[in-house]
């Protein structure tokens, strides 16, 4: 594969379902690729994790290099501010989604897991996409939020037409864009209205809890809110979709693992990272240059925008042991790895990792406990979306 295939493959629709060997291409290239928009393609490791480290290189200009013209505010709250305002809005959202919190879902999530498996097994044949990817996550961040049930199918219509416009607009059709806009004015009005009447009743929820809280006196605004429900939401669930969905289709292609995994149930907890490097759910992220930087022999210039490939940076074999292969306890206790980037890293790691982490570990120990066998009956389609990418079904028979 020639570079200029390399490129067009990382960004073709049709080239979803495995974009590893473009990956490869781009990293063997060198650490730096011309890419389209005058954005720079950064495929390795190293280069990725100096960047995302560096307070240097802003993430605020994503919105006007990826959608230019948007007429719509789209998803960005604290995800797309630098400091000082990033840092005030974090810091306020970090109150109220806590560690205990997430923790304190565990049994929901075994009970919920539990239930659809019950459910999948009683089916047969199933799309594992709408029958445990989808419902795990989406149920999981509306009940913290405090979405009443009959409200879930909304917020995933809602936030599956917000997903796919995270994409760049060169690559969105017209009717997508305007879902897009239609989604994010949906989203505004449902979650306005659930925030005033929990500013006045509050509950024991999530909404209720960002709606109240306080530090010295600074407070959340209406705006501020309803921004950084968006992206809890969002990012809450569409890219653990992805991870639960890209995770058993690697089990299903790599059946000696998915044995190691039944024999060993415990592996589920640490596993969870390696099924976020081994096939990440969000694949790119861009940052700008706010001064000069050298990074790995080349100098950028202030303004220089580049495009971050978690796919592929996960994927380095500088940076792991035979990348291709999921090694299940890749990330166990007292292994000594590189972090994976599917969580981004420095000041705008993941705040819901803890939370994928634990709905992950979940699935795995119920599939590996609960099932004899779980067997691919197709290839599956995967969606357009470039971002946040994974499937559209996943029909698999359980038994």
């Amino acid at each position: 594969m020639n570079l200029e295939e390399a490129v067009v493959g990382v960004f073709n629709p049709l080239r979803r379902d495995d974009p590893y060997p473009s990956y490869a291409a781009l990293r063997a290239a060198g650490p730096f690729v011309p890419g389209p928009m005058g954005i720079t393609l950064v495929p390795g490791y190293a280069e990725c994790d100096a960047i995302l480290q560096n307070p240097q290189w802003s993430h605020a200009e994503e919105s006007e290099l990826l959608h230019p013209d948007s007429d719509v505010e789209l998803p960005g709250s604290f995800l797309w501010m630098e400091p000082p305002d990033h840092t005030r809005l974090r810091g306020l959202v970090s109150k109220a989604f806590t560690a205990r919190t997430i923790e304190g879902t565990r049994s929901r999530a075994v009970e919920l897991v539990d239930s659809l498996v019950d459910k999948a097994l009683a089916a047969g044949e199933v799309n594992l996409v709408d029958a445990l990817a989808y419902p795990v996550p989406l149920t999981l961040v509306c009940e913290l939020l405090g979405v009443p049930a009959a409200d879930h199918e909304l917020i995933r219509e809602i936030s599956g037409a917000i997903a796919r416009g995270l994409d760049p607009d060169a690559l969105l059709s017209q009717e997508e864009k305007d879902a897009r806009t239609e989604a994010v004015h949906r989203f505004t009005e449902y979650f306005g209205a659930l925030t005033a009447r929990r500013r006045t009743e509050p509950r024991d929820d999530l909404v209720s809890a960002l709606a109240q809280v306080h530090a010295s006196g600074d407070r959340l605004t209406d705006t501020e809110l309803i921004g950084t429900l968006l992206i809890l939401v969002v990012a809450g669930h569409e890219t653990t979709v992805n991870l639960i969905a890209n995770g058993v289709l690697a089990l299903l292609r790599n059946p000696s693992v998915f044995a190691e995994l039944r024999a060993n149930p415990e592996l589920a907890a640490s596993a969870a990272d390696e099924f976020l490097r081994y096939d990440a759910p969000v694949h790119l992220t861009t940052r700008t240059a706010r001064a000069e930087i050298t990074v790995s022999g080349r100098t950028f210039q202030p303004g220089e925008a580049v495009l971050l490939l978690f796919g592929s940076a996960n994927r380095d074999p500088r940076a792991f042991a035979h990348p291709d292969r999921l090694v299940l306890d890749r990330y166990g206790v007292g292994e000594r790895v590189n972090r994976h980037l599917s969580f981004g890293l420095g000041l705008h790691y993941c705040l819901g990792a803890p939370l994928a982490r634990l709905e992950m570990e979940v699935v795995l120990r119920a599939l590996a406990t609960r099932t004899t066998s779980v067997e691919l009956l197709s290839e599956p389609p995967y969606l357009p979306n470039l971002v946040v990418r994974g499937m559209s079904e996943l029909k698999v028979r359980l038994s």
